[in-house]
């Protein structure tokens, strides 16, 4: 894993400041990314292009359970955390163990929390948050074709 990308929450909020102390706009992006596929890359190649910094909250191996069911997740944390940390448009990186990442963005503040087209901007979960300290939703990624979810299913179907 680049150690340099991974900061618990606290030290993340100080990394931030500094960003934007040199004038950085800030962008996020959150999600399990338990089996990574093309929907995956393209919500984060487009959440980088919404701003200069991109940090990606990943969901605990506890929160995907809870979230997905009891087995979830397929690859653990420290190992999605490492797929995640090498992928060139992803500056920083953090860790949630909650439903959502509504906590970690009234800490953080970007100026863009970014949500695959799966949602609209009426059903992200944050909305709300976001909009408390003037942040702006971005809906990024294009038309949603994949999950891990699906891929699973086929996996399972077809053995």
């Amino acid at each position: 894993m680049n150690s340099n990308k991974f900061f618990e929450i606290k030290a993340l909020k100080k990394k931030i400041a500094e960003e934007r102390k040199n004038h950085k706009t800030i962008a996020f992006a959150n999600g399990g990314f338990d089996l990574i596929h093309i929907g995956h890359i393209r919500y984060l190649k487009a959440a980088k292009k919404k701003a200069d910094i991109l940090i990606v909250a990943l969901n605990s191996d506890r929160s995907l359970k809870n979230l997905k069911g009891k087995h979830r997740a397929i690859i653990n944390e420290k190992g999605r955390m490492k797929i995640i940390s090498s992928f060139e448009c992803v500056d920083y990186i953090t860790m949630f163990d909650d439903k959502t990442v509504g906590k970690i963005l009234l800490i953080l503040k970007p100026d863009f929390h970014c949500k695959g087209s799966d949602y609209t901007i009426d059903t992200v979960p944050e909305k709300e948050t976001v909009k408390s300290y003037g942040g702006k939703i971005a809906i990024v990624g294009g038309e949603k074709i994949h999950s891990t979810s699906e891929i699973l299913k086929k996996i399972i179907n077809n053995s």
